[in-house]
């Protein structure tokens, strides 16, 4: 993917879902699947019926957990992410567009997925924290009291710390992605957050793989020079 020309704009910061958005599968559910005890298959039953918010069903899915830190990293290292998110990223920072990884998955986790396809990203995730042994605690690093979507990552904070002068652009997929749509300034969705934006009328643009994006980024990105272009007219 060539890099992609800009003229002067405010600063743009890109914002990334990480699971079921870069990776190929969500990664907590795989990591769970290995490695905690059956039970978590009931809370996420909870979850998914809207019984109880992510921030609960992940603290006591992490309770669950048993494994080792060094399996669990050798087990994040080998995770599979879309083969064309390097190149897209890469050609994002080229061009000097801020990229950051927003997920409600697993800082560890994420970091360690990454660090398998040489990529050294800014993280904003949950804390997944050794306690000793194979036992683990998480962390709501990001979480907060007055979330709409009652996330761990309560992601439309996050973007509100983001600074005014900057254009906020989200890709995603998810559930968690849902309040943070609604005060960006460019959504890129596919999955559950596509179906979302077009219910809700927020401006977006689908995709499905991270191959359609460099297209559907360059015309975005011509639309609002074209805009900054005339209002300097």
């Amino acid at each position: 993917m060539a890099s992609i020309d800009l003229l002067p704009l405010p600063g743009i910061e890109c914002f990334i879902d990480f699971d079921g958005t870069i990776s190929l599968e969500d990664t907590t559910d795989l990591l769970l699947a290995q490695f905690a005890e059956p039970a978590w298959r009931t809370v996420e039953a909870a979850w998914e019926r809207g019984t109880i918010g992510s921030r609960e069903c992940m603290s006591r899915q992490v309770d669950l957990l048993r494994v080792e830190p060094v399996m669990l990293d050798l087990f994040a290292n080998c995770l599979q992410i879309d083969p064309d998110f390097v190149p897209f990223v890469e050609a994002l920072q080229e061009s000097g567009i801020k990229v950051t990884i927003v997920s409600d998955g697993l800082d560890r986790v994420i970091a360690h997925a990454l660090k398998g396809y040489g990529l050294e990203l800014p993280v904003l995730a949950n804390g997944l924290a050794a306690t000793g042994g194979d036992r683990w605690r998480l962390d709501c690093l990001h979480a907060s009291d007055n979330c709409r979507a009652n996330s761990a990552h309560c992601k439309c904070a996050t973007f509100d710390r983001a600074p005014d002068s900057a254009l906020r652009v989200l890709i995603g997929d998810g559930r968690s992605d849902f309040c943070a749509a609604s005060i960006s300034d460019m959504v890129f969705a596919k999955g559950k957050l596509a179906d979302h934006c077009r219910a809700n009328g927020i401006t977006h643009r689908a995709f499905g793989t991270f191959a359609d994006l460099p297209m559907l980024f360059s015309d975005w990105l011509a639309n609002v020079q074209t805009v900054q272009s005339a209002q300097l007219l």
